[in-house]
């Protein structure tokens, strides 16, 4: 069994780590749109509503040691995921996308060889993959 002390310190590491994750996404997201001028498209926008209160939800439940914010985060996270896989399956299968002025299968960016959806989909993956581990007691199967 685990000490409840190092419980709480792992889960705070874990919820810091994710609030760093959302943050850089966050960061990168209006680098990309305000530093280099890309117009995001609507599936970009639905990514960033879904994605920008992470940072201020987790950096909370980090310095609160909240583990509840499973509770909020993952209704973020999840939604985040589907939409960024999405999102890189319209880029990858060139397929159009008519929900808006810019179309969402056209590649705008890519860094080390992934696109702008391609990068959301990790940042989500992460946030939640850190969140479920940080609400998770570390004894796991006893």
């Amino acid at each position: 069994m685990g000490d409840s002390r190092s419980d709480s310190d792992r889960a705070r590491f874990l919820l810091a780590a994710a609030t760093t994750v959302a943050t850089v996404a966050t960061a990168g997201s209006l680098y990309l749109s305000l530093g280099l001028g890309l117009t995001p498209c609507r599936l970009c926008w639905y990514q960033r509503i879904l994605m920008y209160p992470l940072v201020v939800v987790l950096g909370v439940a980090a310095v609160e040691r909240r583990l509840g914010v499973v509770r909020t985060a993952l209704p973020l996270a999840v939604p985040g995921a589907a939409i960024a896989a999405y999102h890189s399956w319209l880029q990858v299968s060139q397929t159009t996308c008519g929900i808006g002025a810019i179309s969402c299968a056209q590649v705008q960016y890519r860094i080390l060889g992934l696109t702008v959806p391609n990068l959301s989909l990790v940042a989500f993956l992460l946030v939640t993959g850190l969140v479920v581990a940080a609400a998770r007691p570390r004894g796991g199967l006893s």
